[in-house]
């Protein structure tokens, strides 16, 4: 799995995402953190209760970073919304900024997540100029067989 192959530079637009949050850390605490925010999320079925989705897809945002990634930030999993007139109880509302940004697609077993965190890992190591504002992930169509899975990753970029 070559991922550095294909990471693409693109810009995206502004956007609303409706869902749930947990704060977390890159210090093994997210290794625990988001397994239960997954957790909650699919075993509530709060999907089907996002008022004014645009799809079906799921995205995992990382935003509100105390620094860069080795530092505390928001974990956010929800869906992208047409309208934010009308937010559920017990869910947020988080826009999602205009920016540049780098993609990659994770392609694996989503078994553990380990398609996505062996892309993070890279990342991580990488010289991007990133931004450290809102990162997100997007299981789509794509991520539905989770032994071949594909997730978009998306890192904002300064």
């Amino acid at each position: 799995m070559k991922n550095e192959e294909q990471m693409t530079k693109t810009q995206i637009e502004s956007f609303n995402i409706i869902g749930i949050k947990t704060r977390t850390a890159n210090d093994g605490s997210a290794g625990k953190d988001l397994p239960v925010l997954w957790g909650r999320f699919l075993s509530g079925e709060l999907k089907d209760k996002i008022p004014n989705r645009i799809d079906d897809s799921i995205y995992c945002l990382y935003t509100n970073y105390e620094g860069d990634h080795t530092e505390p930030y928001d974990a956010i999993l929800g869906c992208k919304v047409s309208s934010v007139d009308d937010i559920p109880e017990g869910m947020i509302l988080h826009n999602v900024k205009a920016s540049n940004v780098a993609k990659f697609v994770a392609k694996g077993s989503l078994f553990k997540g380990e398609a996505v965190i062996n892309t993070w890992f890279k990342i991580w190591k990488s010289e991007l100029d990133r931004s450290f504002t809102t990162d997100f992930e997007v299981y789509d169509e794509r991520s539905k067989d989770v032994q071949n899975a594909e997730v978009d990753i998306y890192i904002s970029l300064k």
